[in-house]
Protein backbone atom coordinates (compact mmCIF):
# COMPACT_ATOMS: atom_id res chain seq x y z
CA UNK A 1 0.00 0.00 0.00
CA UNK A 2 1.19 3.28 -0.82
CA UNK A 3 1.96 6.10 2.14
CA UNK A 4 1.03 9.93 0.89
CA UNK A 5 3.62 11.62 2.65
CA UNK A 6 3.14 14.80 3.78
CA UNK A 7 5.24 17.93 5.85
CA UNK A 8 3.52 16.76 9.85
CA UNK A 9 3.16 19.67 11.81
CA UNK A 10 4.55 19.43 15.24
CA UNK A 11 1.40 18.66 17.02
CA UNK A 12 1.26 15.79 14.89
CA UNK A 13 4.66 14.34 16.39
CA UNK A 14 3.43 12.23 18.99
CA UNK A 15 5.63 11.69 21.90
CA UNK A 16 6.09 7.74 22.86
CA UNK A 17 3.37 5.93 24.26
CA UNK A 18 3.24 6.45 28.35
CA UNK A 19 3.45 3.38 30.45
CA UNK A 20 0.18 0.89 30.44
CA UNK A 21 -1.95 2.76 32.94
CA UNK A 22 -2.75 -0.79 34.87
CA UNK A 23 -2.40 -4.21 33.91
CA UNK A 24 -4.51 -5.48 31.69
CA UNK A 25 -7.37 -7.90 32.47
CA UNK A 26 -6.42 -11.42 31.60
CA UNK A 27 -8.58 -13.27 29.32
CA UNK A 28 -8.36 -17.07 30.16
CA UNK A 29 -10.53 -18.15 26.86
CA UNK A 30 -12.27 -17.86 23.57
CA UNK A 31 -15.53 -17.21 25.13
CA UNK A 32 -13.87 -14.47 27.56
CA UNK A 33 -12.37 -12.77 24.31
CA UNK A 34 -15.41 -12.69 22.46
CA UNK A 35 -16.80 -11.56 24.99
CA UNK A 36 -14.72 -8.28 25.89
CA UNK A 37 -14.19 -7.55 22.00
CA UNK A 38 -18.13 -7.05 21.86
CA UNK A 39 -18.00 -4.76 25.41
CA UNK A 40 -14.59 -2.74 23.25
CA UNK A 41 -16.86 -2.31 20.28
CA UNK A 42 -20.33 -0.98 21.82
CA UNK A 43 -17.50 1.05 23.49
CA UNK A 44 -16.01 2.85 20.75
CA UNK A 45 -18.43 2.62 17.95
CA UNK A 46 -20.09 6.05 19.21
CA UNK A 47 -17.11 8.16 18.41
CA UNK A 48 -16.08 6.60 15.20
CA UNK A 49 -17.58 9.30 13.06
CA UNK A 50 -16.06 12.23 15.25
CA UNK A 51 -12.98 10.45 15.18
CA UNK A 52 -12.09 10.19 11.39
CA UNK A 53 -13.77 13.06 10.64
CA UNK A 54 -11.05 15.34 12.60
CA UNK A 55 -8.26 12.47 12.85
CA UNK A 56 -8.35 12.56 16.61
CA UNK A 57 -5.58 9.52 17.40
CA UNK A 58 -7.42 7.34 19.78
CA UNK A 59 -5.30 7.21 22.81
CA UNK A 60 -8.38 6.74 25.29
CA UNK A 61 -9.83 4.30 22.82
CA UNK A 62 -6.64 2.19 22.13
CA UNK A 63 -5.80 2.34 26.08
CA UNK A 64 -9.28 0.75 27.01
CA UNK A 65 -8.55 -1.62 24.38
CA UNK A 66 -5.51 -2.57 25.97
CA UNK A 67 -6.71 -2.62 29.20
CA UNK A 68 -9.63 -5.47 27.98
CA UNK A 69 -7.03 -7.75 27.99
CA UNK A 70 -7.44 -8.40 23.94
CA UNK A 71 -4.01 -7.94 22.97
CA UNK A 72 -2.56 -10.47 24.97
CA UNK A 73 -5.25 -13.24 23.81
CA UNK A 74 -2.56 -14.66 21.16
CA UNK A 75 0.25 -15.32 23.84
CA UNK A 76 0.58 -19.17 24.38
CA UNK A 77 -1.28 -20.60 27.35
CA UNK A 78 1.95 -22.30 28.37
CA UNK A 79 3.02 -18.45 29.09
CA UNK A 80 -0.04 -17.46 30.84
CA UNK A 81 -1.95 -16.28 27.67
CA UNK A 82 -5.31 -17.66 26.53
CA UNK A 83 -3.82 -19.14 23.67
CA UNK A 84 -7.03 -18.46 21.41
CA UNK A 85 -8.18 -20.39 17.90
CA UNK A 86 -7.29 -18.35 14.46
CA UNK A 87 -11.15 -17.81 14.08
CA UNK A 88 -11.44 -16.15 17.61
CA UNK A 89 -8.61 -13.63 16.76
CA UNK A 90 -10.28 -12.98 13.18
CA UNK A 91 -13.70 -12.33 14.88
CA UNK A 92 -12.47 -10.22 17.36
CA UNK A 93 -10.18 -8.03 14.51
CA UNK A 94 -13.69 -8.35 12.61
CA UNK A 95 -15.89 -6.84 15.98
CA UNK A 96 -13.44 -4.12 16.41
CA UNK A 97 -13.46 -3.37 12.63
CA UNK A 98 -16.94 -3.19 12.31
CA UNK A 99 -17.24 -0.64 15.03
CA UNK A 100 -14.34 1.77 13.88
CA UNK A 101 -12.07 0.22 10.99
CA UNK A 102 -8.82 1.95 12.12
CA UNK A 103 -9.02 0.60 15.75
CA UNK A 104 -9.51 -2.47 14.52
CA UNK A 105 -6.41 -2.73 11.85
CA UNK A 106 -4.11 -1.24 14.90
CA UNK A 107 -3.22 -4.24 16.81
CA UNK A 108 -2.82 -6.56 13.12
CA UNK A 109 0.75 -5.74 13.34
CA UNK A 110 1.22 -6.34 16.83
CA UNK A 111 -0.29 -10.00 16.52
CA UNK A 112 1.63 -10.84 13.61
CA UNK A 113 4.89 -9.58 15.74
CA UNK A 114 3.32 -12.22 18.05
CA UNK A 115 3.24 -15.09 15.75
CA UNK A 116 7.02 -14.46 14.06
CA UNK A 117 8.18 -14.30 18.24
CA UNK A 118 6.04 -17.72 18.57
CA UNK A 119 7.53 -19.27 15.32
CA UNK A 120 11.23 -18.21 15.76
CA UNK A 121 12.17 -16.75 18.83
CA UNK A 122 14.03 -18.38 21.19
CA UNK A 123 12.13 -19.38 24.86
CA UNK A 124 13.94 -16.47 26.43
CA UNK A 125 12.53 -14.26 24.07
CA UNK A 126 9.50 -15.37 24.41
CA UNK A 127 9.21 -15.16 27.76
CA UNK A 128 10.51 -11.21 27.73
CA UNK A 129 8.16 -10.32 25.13
CA UNK A 130 5.12 -12.03 25.97
CA UNK A 131 5.35 -10.92 29.78
CA UNK A 132 6.09 -7.35 28.16
CA UNK A 133 2.35 -7.94 26.06
CA UNK A 134 0.71 -9.27 29.53
CA UNK A 135 1.92 -6.52 31.84
CA UNK A 136 -0.04 -4.16 28.71
CA UNK A 137 2.76 -2.89 26.21
CA UNK A 138 2.19 -2.97 22.63
CA UNK A 139 4.19 -3.44 19.29
CA UNK A 140 3.54 -1.63 15.80
CA UNK A 141 6.06 -2.14 13.21
CA UNK A 142 8.60 -0.78 10.61
CA UNK A 143 8.83 -3.61 7.95
CA UNK A 144 7.77 -1.26 4.88
CA UNK A 145 10.48 0.65 3.17
CA UNK A 146 11.19 1.90 -0.16
CA UNK A 147 13.34 -0.25 -2.26
CA UNK A 148 17.16 -0.08 -1.99
CA UNK A 149 19.29 -3.02 -3.09
CA UNK A 150 22.23 -1.25 -1.46
CA UNK A 151 22.79 -2.66 1.84
CA UNK A 152 23.78 0.93 3.62
CA UNK A 153 20.27 2.28 2.15
CA UNK A 154 18.84 -0.30 3.42
CA UNK A 155 17.33 -0.40 7.24
CA UNK A 156 20.10 -2.55 8.67
CA UNK A 157 22.07 -3.61 12.12
CA UNK A 158 25.75 -3.15 12.50
CA UNK A 159 27.35 -5.21 15.71
CA UNK A 160 28.07 -2.73 18.64
CA UNK A 161 29.72 -4.30 21.32
CA UNK A 162 27.56 -7.08 22.59
CA UNK A 163 24.37 -5.42 20.63
CA UNK A 164 23.54 -3.71 18.00
CA UNK A 165 22.92 -0.28 16.44
CA UNK A 166 19.76 0.14 13.94
CA UNK A 167 20.33 2.68 10.83
CA UNK A 168 17.86 3.26 8.47
CA UNK A 169 14.13 4.63 7.65
CA UNK A 170 10.61 3.25 7.03
CA UNK A 171 7.46 4.15 6.02
CA UNK A 172 3.47 2.55 6.20
CA UNK A 173 4.41 1.80 10.05
CA UNK A 174 1.37 0.64 11.25
CA UNK A 175 0.90 1.12 14.97
CA UNK A 176 3.83 2.25 15.25
CA UNK A 177 2.55 6.10 16.64
CA UNK A 178 0.87 4.16 19.38
CA UNK A 179 3.46 1.69 20.54
CA UNK A 180 5.94 0.42 23.35
CA UNK A 181 7.98 -1.66 20.77
CA UNK A 182 8.31 -1.24 17.28
CA UNK A 183 9.33 -4.68 15.50
CA UNK A 184 11.79 -3.94 12.66
CA UNK A 185 12.76 -5.47 9.37
CA UNK A 186 16.22 -5.30 9.31
CA UNK A 187 19.20 -6.30 7.30
CA UNK A 188 22.31 -7.58 8.60
CA UNK A 189 25.73 -9.08 7.93
CA UNK A 190 26.64 -12.77 9.16
CA UNK A 191 29.57 -14.67 8.23
CA UNK A 192 29.89 -13.24 5.32
CA UNK A 193 26.16 -13.50 4.06
CA UNK A 194 23.04 -11.02 4.11
CA UNK A 195 20.16 -12.28 6.82
CA UNK A 196 16.87 -10.48 7.29
CA UNK A 197 15.99 -10.21 10.85
CA UNK A 198 12.94 -8.40 12.75
CA UNK A 199 14.74 -5.99 15.62
CA UNK A 200 12.38 -5.12 18.18
CA UNK A 201 12.95 -1.54 19.23
CA UNK A 202 11.75 0.34 21.96
CA UNK A 203 9.89 3.13 20.87
CA UNK A 204 10.93 5.53 23.25
CA UNK A 205 14.77 4.68 22.57
CA UNK A 206 17.29 7.60 21.75
CA UNK A 207 17.39 7.69 17.74
CA UNK A 208 14.07 6.76 17.19
CA UNK A 209 11.65 9.39 15.08
CA UNK A 210 8.16 8.17 15.05
CA UNK A 211 6.70 11.03 12.43
CA UNK A 212 2.77 10.61 12.27
CA UNK A 213 2.40 11.79 8.25
CA UNK A 214 -0.11 8.99 7.45
CA UNK A 215 -2.36 11.53 5.03
CA UNK A 216 -4.29 8.69 2.88
CA UNK A 217 -8.08 9.05 2.88
CA UNK A 218 -9.02 5.93 4.68
CA UNK A 219 -7.69 4.45 7.75
CA UNK A 220 -6.74 7.90 8.81
CA UNK A 221 -5.95 6.62 12.78
CA UNK A 222 -3.72 3.33 12.42
CA UNK A 223 -1.06 5.52 13.02
CA UNK A 224 0.61 4.65 9.81
CA UNK A 225 3.50 7.45 9.45
CA UNK A 226 7.01 6.89 8.78
CA UNK A 227 9.73 6.20 11.64
CA UNK A 228 13.51 6.98 11.45
CA UNK A 229 16.33 4.76 13.47
CA UNK A 230 18.84 7.33 14.01
CA UNK A 231 22.03 4.86 15.41
CA UNK A 232 18.91 3.28 17.84
CA UNK A 233 21.13 0.61 20.06
CA UNK A 234 19.27 -2.73 20.38
CA UNK A 235 20.32 -5.72 22.01
CA UNK A 236 20.99 -8.93 20.95
CA UNK A 237 18.22 -10.75 22.94
CA UNK A 238 15.40 -8.12 21.05
CA UNK A 239 16.72 -9.58 17.38
CA UNK A 240 14.42 -12.44 16.12
CA UNK A 241 15.27 -14.76 13.29
CA UNK A 242 12.20 -13.81 10.16
CA UNK A 243 13.27 -14.14 6.67
CA UNK A 244 14.83 -18.33 7.73
CA UNK A 245 11.44 -18.77 9.40
CA UNK A 246 9.93 -18.57 6.01
CA UNK A 247 12.05 -21.63 4.83
CA UNK A 248 9.99 -23.74 6.42
CA UNK A 249 6.41 -24.59 6.42
CA UNK A 250 5.28 -21.91 9.50
CA UNK A 251 1.55 -19.97 9.66
CA UNK A 252 3.70 -16.36 9.85
CA UNK A 253 2.30 -15.71 5.96
CA UNK A 254 -1.76 -17.27 6.62
CA UNK A 255 -2.03 -15.86 10.12
CA UNK A 256 -1.03 -12.42 9.22
CA UNK A 257 -3.06 -12.65 6.06
CA UNK A 258 -6.50 -13.62 7.73
CA UNK A 259 -6.29 -10.88 10.25
CA UNK A 260 -6.17 -8.79 7.07
CA UNK A 261 -9.34 -10.26 5.95
CA UNK A 262 -11.34 -9.85 9.21
CA UNK A 263 -10.75 -6.59 9.36
CA UNK A 264 -12.35 -6.32 5.47
CA UNK A 265 -15.42 -8.31 7.02
CA UNK A 266 -15.63 -5.84 10.00
CA UNK A 267 -15.54 -3.05 7.55
CA UNK A 268 -18.38 -4.77 5.18
CA UNK A 269 -20.28 -5.43 8.14
CA UNK A 270 -20.44 -1.68 9.24
CA UNK A 271 -21.17 -0.69 6.21
CA UNK A 272 -24.32 -2.96 5.75
CA UNK A 273 -25.65 -2.34 9.27
CA UNK A 274 -25.53 1.34 8.37
CA UNK A 275 -27.01 0.80 4.54
CA UNK A 276 -30.39 -0.18 6.18
CA UNK A 277 -31.64 3.03 8.47
CA UNK A 278 -30.60 4.92 5.70
CA UNK A 279 -33.10 3.26 3.55
CA UNK A 280 -35.01 3.05 5.98
CA UNK A 281 -35.41 6.70 7.36
CA UNK A 282 -33.65 8.79 4.48
CA UNK A 283 -33.71 7.09 0.59
CA UNK A 284 -36.65 7.74 -1.46
CA UNK A 285 -38.30 5.81 -3.76
CA UNK A 286 -37.86 5.74 -7.22
CA UNK A 287 -41.11 6.81 -8.81
CA UNK A 288 -41.07 3.81 -11.54
CA UNK A 289 -41.35 1.30 -8.73
CA UNK A 290 -44.67 2.58 -7.40
CA UNK A 291 -44.21 2.16 -3.79
CA UNK A 292 -44.45 4.76 -0.86
CA UNK A 293 -41.02 3.71 0.77
CA UNK A 294 -37.55 2.86 -0.96
CA UNK A 295 -37.70 -0.31 1.27
CA UNK A 296 -40.58 -1.77 -0.55
CA UNK A 297 -38.31 -0.88 -3.65
CA UNK A 298 -38.76 -4.69 -5.14
CA UNK A 299 -34.93 -3.77 -7.01
CA UNK A 300 -33.45 -2.29 -3.87
CA UNK A 301 -34.79 -5.28 -2.06
CA UNK A 302 -32.72 -7.50 -4.14
CA UNK A 303 -29.24 -5.50 -4.02
CA UNK A 304 -29.58 -5.42 -0.45
CA UNK A 305 -29.87 -9.27 -0.46
CA UNK A 306 -26.71 -9.69 -3.01
CA UNK A 307 -24.94 -7.38 -0.38
CA UNK A 308 -25.93 -9.87 2.37
CA UNK A 309 -25.36 -12.47 0.81
CA UNK A 310 -21.68 -11.66 -0.35
CA UNK A 311 -20.94 -10.62 3.47
CA UNK A 312 -22.45 -14.00 4.92
CA UNK A 313 -20.45 -15.69 2.27
CA UNK A 314 -17.27 -13.74 3.29
CA UNK A 315 -17.57 -14.61 6.96
CA UNK A 316 -18.11 -18.37 6.01
CA UNK A 317 -14.71 -18.24 4.31
CA UNK A 318 -13.12 -16.35 7.13
CA UNK A 319 -14.36 -18.75 9.82
CA UNK A 320 -13.27 -22.08 7.52
CA UNK A 321 -9.91 -20.28 6.32
CA UNK A 322 -9.33 -20.02 10.46
CA UNK A 323 -9.64 -24.14 10.82
CA UNK A 324 -7.37 -24.67 8.28
CA UNK A 325 -4.80 -22.00 9.90
CA UNK A 326 -5.35 -23.97 13.30
CA UNK A 327 -4.32 -27.06 12.09
CA UNK A 328 -1.44 -25.68 10.40
CA UNK A 329 -0.25 -24.40 13.47
CA UNK A 330 -0.50 -27.66 15.39
CA UNK A 331 1.39 -29.51 12.47
CA UNK A 332 2.87 -27.09 9.76
CA UNK A 333 3.89 -29.27 7.15
CA UNK A 334 4.21 -28.19 3.37
CA UNK A 335 0.92 -28.97 3.06
CA UNK A 336 -1.40 -27.93 5.92
CA UNK A 337 0.65 -24.26 5.71
CA UNK A 338 -0.16 -24.43 1.87
CA UNK A 339 -3.94 -25.58 2.51
CA UNK A 340 -4.20 -22.60 4.80
CA UNK A 341 -2.85 -19.61 2.61
CA UNK A 342 -5.45 -21.04 0.19
CA UNK A 343 -8.14 -20.93 2.31
CA UNK A 344 -6.57 -17.31 3.60
CA UNK A 345 -6.41 -16.13 -0.02
CA UNK A 346 -10.00 -17.72 -0.72
CA UNK A 347 -11.44 -15.56 2.56
CA UNK A 348 -8.86 -12.10 1.50
CA UNK A 349 -10.59 -12.19 -1.80
CA UNK A 350 -14.16 -12.87 -0.52
CA UNK A 351 -14.05 -10.15 2.18
CA UNK A 352 -12.53 -7.58 -0.36
CA UNK A 353 -15.36 -7.83 -2.69
CA UNK A 354 -18.05 -7.87 0.26
CA UNK A 355 -16.21 -4.70 1.95
CA UNK A 356 -16.15 -2.50 -1.33
CA UNK A 357 -19.52 -3.77 -2.54
CA UNK A 358 -20.83 -2.82 0.80
CA UNK A 359 -19.22 0.10 1.01
CA UNK A 360 -20.81 1.23 -2.93
CA UNK A 361 -23.74 -0.17 -2.18
CA UNK A 362 -24.48 2.19 0.59
CA UNK A 363 -24.43 5.65 -1.48
CA UNK A 364 -26.08 3.72 -4.38
CA UNK A 365 -28.88 2.44 -2.43
CA UNK A 366 -29.13 5.37 0.23
CA UNK A 367 -29.30 8.38 -2.46
CA UNK A 368 -28.02 11.72 -2.16
CA UNK A 369 -28.84 11.92 1.61
CA UNK A 370 -26.10 9.44 2.39
CA UNK A 371 -23.29 11.67 1.00
CA UNK A 372 -24.34 14.23 3.35
CA UNK A 373 -20.90 14.73 4.95
CA UNK A 374 -21.93 15.14 9.12
CA UNK A 375 -23.45 11.48 8.60
CA UNK A 376 -19.30 10.33 7.96
CA UNK A 377 -20.70 7.50 5.98
CA UNK A 378 -17.92 7.57 3.30
CA UNK A 379 -15.62 6.06 5.72
CA UNK A 380 -17.06 2.55 5.45
CA UNK A 381 -15.86 2.51 1.45
CA UNK A 382 -12.73 4.81 2.28
CA UNK A 383 -11.37 2.14 4.64
CA UNK A 384 -12.20 -0.76 2.36
CA UNK A 385 -10.66 0.89 -0.34
CA UNK A 386 -7.66 1.87 1.70
CA UNK A 387 -7.14 -1.38 3.64
CA UNK A 388 -7.78 -3.61 0.42
CA UNK A 389 -4.90 -2.46 -1.25
CA UNK A 390 -2.58 -3.39 1.43
CA UNK A 391 -1.39 -6.40 -1.13
CA UNK A 392 -3.08 -7.54 -4.62
CA UNK A 393 -6.03 -9.36 -4.80
CA UNK A 394 -5.83 -11.00 -8.01
CA UNK A 395 -2.60 -12.76 -6.94
CA UNK A 396 -5.03 -14.26 -4.55
CA UNK A 397 -7.18 -15.97 -7.67
CA UNK A 398 -3.77 -16.66 -8.78
CA UNK A 399 -2.44 -18.73 -6.41
CA UNK A 400 -6.09 -20.08 -5.93
CA UNK A 401 -6.41 -21.27 -9.45
CA UNK A 402 -2.91 -22.92 -9.37
CA UNK A 403 -3.18 -24.75 -6.52
CA UNK A 404 -6.31 -26.22 -7.65
CA UNK A 405 -5.58 -26.88 -11.22
CA UNK A 406 -1.97 -27.64 -11.52
CA UNK A 407 -1.35 -28.51 -7.58
CA UNK A 408 1.17 -26.08 -7.26
CA UNK A 409 1.91 -24.59 -3.73
CA UNK A 410 1.86 -21.18 -3.06
CA UNK A 411 5.00 -19.48 -2.03
CA UNK A 412 5.74 -19.17 1.40
CA UNK A 413 5.92 -15.34 2.65
CA UNK A 414 3.51 -12.61 4.51
CA UNK A 415 1.54 -11.64 1.43
CA UNK A 416 -0.53 -15.06 0.29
Amino acid sequence: MSLLFATAPPESRPEPAHAPRRAPDRIRSDAEALAAARRVAHAIAPGAVRRDRDRLLPWDELDAFVASGLWAITVPQAYGGAGVSAGTVAEVTALISEADGSLGQIPQNHYYALEVLRVGGSEAQKRFFYGRVLAGERFGNALAEIGHKDFKRRTHLVRDGQGYRVRGSKFYCTGAVYAHWIPTLVVAQEAGREVTLLAFVPRAAQGVTVTDDWDGFGQRLTGSGSVVFDDVAVEADWVVPFLVSFERPATIGPFAQILHAAIDLGIARGALAATLPVIREQARPWIDAKVAQAAHDPLLIRQVGETALQLRAAEALVRRAARFVDVAQRDPTERSVAEASIAVAAARAATTVASLDAGTRLFELGGTASTVGQQGLDRFWRNARTHTLHDPVRWKYHAIGNFYLNDRLPPRHGAI
